[in-house]
């Protein structure tokens, strides 16, 4: 539950606090209830808290009960007065209280070991647990304070054994323990004592006033630190340091090794109830000196977070808090206790506990929307990433804009809309909304998101153009011109000047303008033309030359020249110009007649055949026979359709067999395999290819002898020796010819008459064709066909000899091999069936 705080005077009202505060609830009230809270002690597990009827209660730091122990006791009925004081060891397993019945108690809180009860018949003001003694071989000790300090620890058999440290003046009003150091105070000051060397490091004296007596007030100790040593008492504030003193000292003096030094030495305006840190600040919980005026009574207990650097004490700021009945209080009435590592405060008085912290972000945001600080709210989001739990840029922006717009600052909210919105196209055009509602979409515009990649919806840019169409054309004007058209629909825009047109003779100019411009965006040249024509516009020349209008202005010279006449007529002069380097480059780029490529361009005469159609073929054929350019002969004649004139030339003048062959591929015509095949046939039967064949094996045969790597690859080759011709075989399977005209090209002297002497063997990849010479005389009953006489579609298949001698053999190893493998399963199955008989024996 939040608490209500005034703050005081002294600080400004746009001061932002250091701490929240808020009451705690749940079983506490209860208690609170039926009871009076004489001390607290917190520990990061839990909350104790003592009683004015000597009870000891545990809570969570929500205020919930926890059960004591195994038994799950609610309370813990230690003593029958009021509890002085708790202690809790360093790992909350037990905890010790005292009271003025003489009592002391030490329980544990989870188990029954450890635990003690001692009557010691006198007051006892106060008691320390050792941190340590949840630990085995600490020695359980433990403090008590009434008029003298006293040490307990376990010895041998577990007995309890008592130490009496010092001797007190008064009694032992405050104790804490840390370390090997202990704190204590009587009536003349605080005494630091060392357990380890069993000394006192010396006494800080208090300050006596003729006014008051320090020992009717509380002194506070706190340890901040493992050697740092807090003191408030009365209304001084003392911070002291534990010192080690140097060898010299220790070897010079009979001193102890450490001593007390007081570092900062403050005073106060008011009673301290309670101090402890805050990071490398001060909190101090107080009551003021005065009462009040009006009343008479005590008034408001107060906490302070104060500075204390360069021994200079200034409080940074200070809360007036609103304990219940804090009238009837005074500052002996009042604890302040802590969780050092979450800087929480716990504030008690005898009916009310509140809990106060630092003020984390989003309570520094909250407070500051709440009290109109809206720039100082962004800069705190921003700064931590711009999103917390609570609150994020967005949201306070949203509340930010909504102010500046309910006090019209308009473009101070346009500027914040670019801030808080950034690439979020929804808060974008909710923002925007809320400008078009106040008709300020003119003040949100040049911040509106204008790349296309981060476009709002294209409504949004048409409502701005609206605005600006109604309201302000040159505006207008500009936003057309800077604007991407791809950021809205130019014709619904078109569509409403057009409109506008309709009911306003105002500006005018300036509407047609940005309308031509539109045009334009649309690629409407003609109608953007015409526009600019109306307002006789020195741009419609640019227009022309940049989009190459040339061919649309023969109707509209005069209206060019009487708005420009040396420009007009510079236009008309450029499409002149235009015209005649069209022209020049149609002539440009004509076909070059075939006999210039055949005189001066060799090589350049069949790609130009083969690329263009605007030359005459037959003038273009006459020009390669006379220049006796076969290739090109070749396909001309091809695509005039004398195919049989073009393999005659590709047989006879070029003698390339590939060429021949893919020739008669890409016709598809049985005539020229037939021709080519009688070709083929003549050139074997010829002396001369016998003898150029010969001459043309003779070079692998060398080459095999001389390097002998080679002689198993040529030896096919040298065998057929001057009888060879070689036919590419890979082509004619690769190409697609029928197989029995490629049976035929690859057999020309079977059909010549060779009968079985002609073979066929393979060197490489290439086929070689071995046609034997010729004989003196053919064999008897047999002739050459003559020329001309049409061949049987397809020759009977012949199979050698040697192959057809050798298919017994082979027959009979297959029949050997079958039969060895049925002896051998027939074998393992014997195998098999006698190891199970052997098995099932045994």
């Amino acid at each position: 539950m939040a608490l209500n705080l005034e703050s005081c005077d002294s600080l400004p009202p746009d001061e932002e606090p250091k701490l929240k505060y808020d009451r705690m609830g749940n079983d506490v009230q209860n208690i609170l209830l039926k009871d009076a809270v004489s001390c607290i002690r917190v520990h990061p597990k839990f909350i104790c808290l003592g009683t004015q009827w000597g009870v000891v209660h545990l809570l969570d730091h929500e205020g919930n009960t926890v059960p004591f122990g195994a038994g799950g006791a609610k309370e813990l009925q230690a003593h029958a007065v009021a509890v002085n004081m708790i202690s809790v060891d360093e790992a909350g397993d037990h905890l010790a209280s005292c009271s003025d019945d003489g009592k002391l108690l030490v329980a544990g809180l989870y188990a029954a070991d450890n635990e003690h009860s001692l009557a010691l018949g006198r007051v006892v003001k106060s008691v320390a647990l050792d941190p340590n003694y949840y630990k085995s071989g600490s020695g359980r000790r433990f403090l008590t304070g009434d008029n003298k300090l006293t040490l307990y620890e376990k010895t041998f058999l577990n007995r309890l054994r008592s130490t009496v440290l010092c001797e007190c003046e008064g009694y032992v009003q405050a104790m804490a323990w840390c370390g090997r150091f202990v704190a204590w105070a009587s009536e003349v000051g605080v005494r630091v004592y060392d357990l380890v060397a069993r000394c006192s490091l010396g006494l800080i004296q208090w300050e006596k006033s003729p006014t008051r007596s320090i020992e009717d007030y509380r002194c506070n100790l706190l340890w901040s630190a493992p050697k740092t040593l807090m003191i408030g008492w009365v209304d001084t504030i003392r911070i002291c340091v534990i010192r080690k003193r140097s060898q010299i000292e220790l070897q010079t003096r009979d001193v102890t090794e450490y001593l007390v030094d007081p570092v900062y030495t403050f005073q106060t305006d008011y009673y301290i109830s309670g101090l402890g840190p805050l990071d490398d600040q001060l909190v101090l919980l107080g009551v003021p000196k005065e009462p009040d005026p009006e009343t008479g009574k005590a008034q408001r207990p107060v906490l302070s977070v104060a500075d204390y650097k360069d021994c200079d004490f200034s409080e940074i700021s200070t809360d007036c808090l609103n304990i219940r009945g804090y009238q009837e209080y005074s500052c002996n009435d009042y604890h302040l206790d802590m969780l050092i590592e979450e800087n929480r405060f716990f504030i008690v008085s005898p009916k009310d506990i509140v809990v106060a912290s630092p003020y984390d972000i989003d309570d520094r945001v909250s407070w500051l929307t709440e009290h109109g600080r809206f720039e100082k709210a962004l800069t705190v989001l921003e700064e931590v990433g711009g999103k917390t739990s609570k609150h994020s840029v967005n949201t306070v922006g949203v509340q930010y804009l909504d102010h500046l717009m309910a006090e019209q600052l308009f473009e101070e909210a346009a500027i914040l809309c670019a801030r808080i919105c950034k690439n979020d196209k929804v808060l974008w055009e909710n923002q925007i909304l809320k400008f078009a509602e106040v008709n300020q979409l003119r003040t949100i515009s040049p911040y509106v998101p204008k790349i296309p990649e981060q476009a709002l919806s294209s409504h949004i840019y048409e409502l701005i153009f609206y605005e600006y169409l109604k309201v302000d054309p040159t505006g207008f004007l500009k936003l057309v011109k800077e604007w991407n058209p791809a950021l809205y629909k130019t014709g619904v825009v078109i569509k409403g000047v057009l409109e506008h047109l309709l009911t306003t003779e105002v500006d005018k100019n300036l509407y047609l303008e940005a309308l031509a411009t539109l045009y334009c965006y649309q690629k409407k040249y003609d109608k953007a033309l015409n526009t600019y024509l109306t307002l006789q516009h020195p741009d419609v020349f640019t227009l022309i030359e940049k989009y190459n209008m040339y061919d649309v202005i023969h109707d509209k010279i005069l209206e060019l020249m009487s708005l420009d006449a040396a420009r007009a007529l510079g236009v008309l002069l450029d499409r002149r110009a235009a015209r005649g380097a069209r022209a020049r480059g149609a002539a440009a780029a004509a076909p070059r007649p075939p006999a210039l490529y055949a005189k001066y361009g060799r090589d350049k005469l069949l790609p130009f055949l083969k690329s263009s159609d605007n030359y005459p073929i037959q003038e273009a054929l006459d020009v390669c026979q006379s220049n006796q350019l076969h290739p090109e002969t070749v396909f001309l004649l091809g695509r005039i359709g004398n195919t049989r004139e073009a393999l005659s030339i590709i047989i006879e003048q070029l003698d390339d067999v590939a060429q021949a062959i893919d020739f008669c591929q890409q016709h598809d015509d049985r005539e020229l395999w037939e021709q080519l095949i009688l070709a083929r046939r003549a050139a074997a039967a010829a002396p001369g290819a016998a003898a150029a064949a010969r001459g043309h094996a003779r070079g692998p045969a060398r080459a095999a002898a001389a390097h002998p790597a080679r002689r198993r690859r040529a030896r096919p080759q040298a065998r057929a020796g001057a009888d060879a011709v070689r036919l590419p075989a890979a082509a004619l399977r690769a190409g697609g010819v029928p197989r029995h005209h490629a049976a035929q090209l690859l057999r020309p002297a079977r059909q010549a008459g060779g009968g079985a002497g002609a073979r066929h063997a393979r060197v490489g990849r290439r086929a070689v064709l071995r046609v034997p010479r010729p004989p003196h005389q053919p064999r008897p009953g047999r002739r050459l066909r003559p020329a001309g006489v049409q061949l049987p579609p397809r020759l009977p298949r012949r199979v050698p000899a040697r192959r057809r001698a050798a298919r017994p053999l082979r027959r009979l190893q297959r029949h050997q091999h079958v039969a060895t493998t049925y002896r051998l399963t027939l074998y393992l199955y014997i195998a098999v069936f006698m190891l199970l008989i052997i098995l099932t024996l045994k």
